[in-house]
This record gives C-alpha cells, sequence and structure tokens, in this order.
C-alpha cells in the first residue's frame, strides 16, 4: 500500500513555518548579567574576572552548538552585542582552564531542533519550540521585563 500524500493547500503558513524552524531566541536574566564578573575573592593570587556562571554558561553553548571553544567564545561576545550588554565572553582559554574546577551537568539534549536559550543565574537552559517551559519561560520574561533578550 503506497504511502499517503498530502497536498498543502496554504502555501503562505507553510512556508512561514519553514522560516520559523530557524528562529532562535535568546533570555538573559538580570541577575546573571549582575553575577557574570566575579565577586572580591578572600584568597591569594591574581582574583579571577568571570565568575563559574559564566564559564559554565560558555562551556553549556559549546556542548549545545558543538563548537570549539574559540568559536563559542565569538559566538557569545556577537550575542552580547546583539543584545547591548557591556559584557564579554571569558578567553577561551581560560574556559579550557577553570572547566576541570566548575560543576557543569548535561542533561541529555533535547527532542528537536533548540529554539529557545535562556542564561539566568543558575546557568544556560534550552528549550525546544513545542516544550511547556519554552512558554513558562516566555511568561515569566514577558512579566518581568527585567531580561534582556534577542530574537532573530
Amino acid at each position: 500500500m503506497p504511502k499517503p500524500r498530502y497536498k498543502t493547500n496554504n502555501w503562505k503558513q507553510y512556508n512561514q513555518a519553514l522560516i520559523n524552524r530557524g528562529t532562535l531566541t535568546f533570555w538573559i536574566d538580570e541577575e546573571a548579567i549582575r553575577e557574570w564578573r566575579q565577586g572580591k575573592q578572600n584568597k591569594r593570587g591574581r582574583p579571577r574576572i568571570f565568575s563559574d556562571l559564566a564559564i559554565t554558561t560558555a562551556l553549556m553553548v559549546k556542548r549545545i552548538f558543538s563548537m570549539p571553544l574559540h568559536a563559542s567564545q565569538g559566538f557569545m561576545d556577537s550575542v552580547f552585542r546583539l543584545a547591548q550588554l557591556a559584557l564579554h565572553c571569558p578567553h577561551y582559554s581560560c574556559i579550557s582552564r577553570r572547566a576541570k574546577d566548575v560543576d557543569v551537568s548535561f542533561k541529555t539534549k533535547t527532542k528537536g531542533p533548540i529554539q529557545h536559550l535562556a542564561i539566568d543565574a543558575t546557568g544556560l537552559k534550552f528549550m525546544a519550540r513545542a516544550s511547556g517551559k519554552s512558554k513558562n519561560m516566555a511568561r515569566m520574561v514577558n512579566e518581568e521585563c527585567g531580561g534582556n533578550y534577542i530574537s532573530q
């Protein structure tokens, strides 16, 4: 028995759905922006510039997008530039050195393409478009209006 064929009747909606597959939204929480830089340390030696949150976020971006550290540094810097934030990604050598010191828990990959990335004080979160978490995140950001976001 042959596979049934479906005819597309609404081409405008179909084409827009194909275009929307490539959209990616970044949510950056105000608390994450405040905690991006390392606070005062009571240790000897050179003080750290970036917090563990920054290192963890950079490592998760590297893992999610399967990028080398050089590329993930450039990617995050461009995201911050688009969001008009005065933040910088840690240097790739700093990320590499501090990767063994931070506790990064990688959960299993989402089903489907990643549509929303949220950076809050607990680290980076990613959601697929159809998940309920992404709707809750959008609602949370819309209610608080405290997060910066980039939408392409």
